[in-house]
């Protein structure tokens, strides 16, 4: 049998703007890849890590250069030999996801299944990102975000007046749970005391303050609120470094480089006694439905991605009362 791979770049358009501390974004370049025994089809999607210098396009050239050693195997080498052959990111995560698609349609079964789970999915209560604006600004989002039924709001933050952004975030949504997300702006801060004053405001959780490669900063930081790594943990070999610095990951199949890697990953992060928490890029639902599986165990679920686009794929996730559920 010989598989037959084929790889696209689709272009999103986001609902308004997505913005965090490192820029704004219209749209999304979506890597999709397609892998076909012939008879069924396996389909993924990956978002490139852009803060990693990823574009799509040289994500669909990786699936390129991959596909003639890929295509020859059997399913399950497939996947096993991508490991290798490709590094963590976006193009290994949608070969990966396409390969566990296929695998569980020419099994007759659901993913779920596939992947050793014992019992179907459930729906999960999703976070809803309030991307960083003028305390005004936020404060409208997250007002319209708690009508719309999110009970948990992220808050993308950039270390200035950060603590002005999340009282206008609370007044707008008194009832809200929130976490916030400084995608390493907080270098220049003192983390402690600003988690502090968020604790005052009802923020429950702190994501990457940190750059990269930095977090050696918190191994005598006394935080009152529990801190998660994002841009510092992208695979399973990342958290012995991590384990005692932070309280929790951020697993996102982009960054891992696929389910395959996003499953050891929880694996790692649970043995360490780290809280577990799974987000996404920017994406459709094409790129949720593996996310979704490894979601069931985490603490915190962030994987808004295709309620942040004007449009979504047919089909996709709903999104009802701040809740993820199939379609």
């Amino acid at each position: 049998m010989t598989l037959h791979i084929e790889a696209t770049v689709e272009r999103w358009p986001v609902n308004g703007h997505f913005t965090i501390a490192r820029g704004a974004k219209t749209f999304v370049d979506l890597l999709v890849v397609a892998v076909s025994d012939g008879t069924h089809i396996g389909q993924g999607e990956g978002t490139a890590i852009y803060y990693r210098g990823e574009t799509a396009e040289e994500c669909l050239r990786q699936i390129v250069s991959v596909t003639d050693a890929i295509a020859a195997q059997s399913v399950p080498m497939a996947r096993a030999l991508l490991q290798s052959d490709l590094p963590p990111g976006a193009a290994r995560n949608a070969l990966d996801c396409a390969l566990w698609d296929l695998e569980a349609k020419q099994a007759g079964q659901p993913l779920w299944a596939v992947t050793g789970m014992i019992s179907p999915p459930t729906p999960l209560e999703t976070a809803f990102t309030i991307s960083v604006g003028t305390p005004d600004a936020m404060h409208a989002d997250a007002r319209a975000a708690a009508k719309s039924g999110y009970g948990i709001l992220k808050l993308k933050l950039n270390g200035d007046a950060d603590r002005d952004r999340v009282a206008a975030v609370r007044a707008g949504a008194p009832k809200a749970h929130i976490i916030v997300d400084a995608n390493e702006s907080w270098g220049a801060l003192d983390i402690a005391a600003e988690a502090e004053v968020l604790k005052t405001l009802g923020v429950a959780m702190i994501e990457q303050p940190l750059p990269a490669g930095q977090d050696g900063a918190l191994a005598n930081l006394s935080s009152p609120l529990p801190i998660f790594a994002d841009e510092s943990c992208h695979v399973a070999a990342d958290v012995p470094r991590l384990a005692g610095l932070y309280q929790g990951v951020n697993i996102k199949l982009d960054k891992a480089g696929g389910l395959t890697e996003a499953l050891a990953l929880r694996k790692a992060a649970e043995s360490a006694k780290m809280d577990v928490m799974v987000g996404c890029m920017l994406s459709t639902s094409l790129a949720i439905q593996a996310a979704f599986l490894v979601a069931q165990k985490a603490s915190w679920v962030d994987l808004d991605g295709p309620a942040l686009l004007q449009k979504d794929r047919p089909d996709g996730f709903r999104f009802a009362n701040g809740r993820l559920s199939p379609a």
